[in-house]
């Protein structure tokens, strides 16, 4: 954020921070379904102007698994630079961005749902007033199978992407836990309840 942008907010409304949206971060290992379930949210959502799914911009081609806006990775640094992202992260020797036009939305009183690093969600939460971090996770060897499955060789190995399932971030607690195992509809359900606030489910 510009320090002409920081000032105007405070000068607004009396804080930096962007609000007074929400934005609701899905975050969890690889194969665990993030996808999937802000699919299905999506479609459950696709009549309500307050909900806004932004497409992520990565340096990978989208693919069946995956929507995404594609930048090349010169590309990409040139949009970083000219702020053109709400925030950015890499990850798997891809880097990943959300659009800039996000705040707007958020400004407006509207909830943004994007899959996200939960190695952004500390930066995240001193930036915007409303974050709710949702944890979408599943046994080790439903990610192993999932990925197996998926066989996407731009990902990397498999054994090294299923070495990073288990290292902890203590800078990360996640304020709702999704077990996504079984029917999906499951866990949707349970992703609306955080985008609509009608509660908080874990398990």
């Amino acid at each position: 954020m510009s320090l002409v942008e920081r000032a105007r907010r405070l000068l607004v409304g009396g804080s930096s921070m962007i609000g007074p949206g929400r934005l609701v971060l899905v975050v969890g290992p690889s194969g665990a379904g993030k996808d999937t379930l802000i699919a299905g949210a999506r479609a459950a959502c696709r009549d309500d102007i307050t909900v806004i799914f932004p497409r992520r911009v990565v340096t990978r081609p989208a693919s069946a698994f995956e929507e995404n806006d594609f930048l090349s990775k010169s590309d990409f640094a040139q949009a970083e630079a000219k702020g053109e992202f709400a925030f950015w992260w890499s990850a798997h020797g891809h880097d990943y961005g959300i659009p800039s036009s996000i705040d707007r939305e958020i400004e407006a009183e509207r909830t943004v749902v994007c899959n996200v690093s939960r190695t952004v969600i500390a930066k995240v939460r001193g930036r915007y007033a409303h974050v709710v971090a949702v944890l979408v996770t599943a046994p080790e060897d439903v990610l192993a199978a999932r990925l197996a499955g998926r066989d996407r060789a731009s990902d990397g190995q498999l054994s090294e992407r299923m070495k990073r399932v288990g290292i902890a971030d203590d800078t990360f607690s996640p304020d709702v836990i999704i077990n996504n195992v079984g029917a999906p509809e499951r866990g949707v359900r349970k992703l609306l309840d955080a985008v609509y606030a009608t509660g908080v489910l874990a398990g």
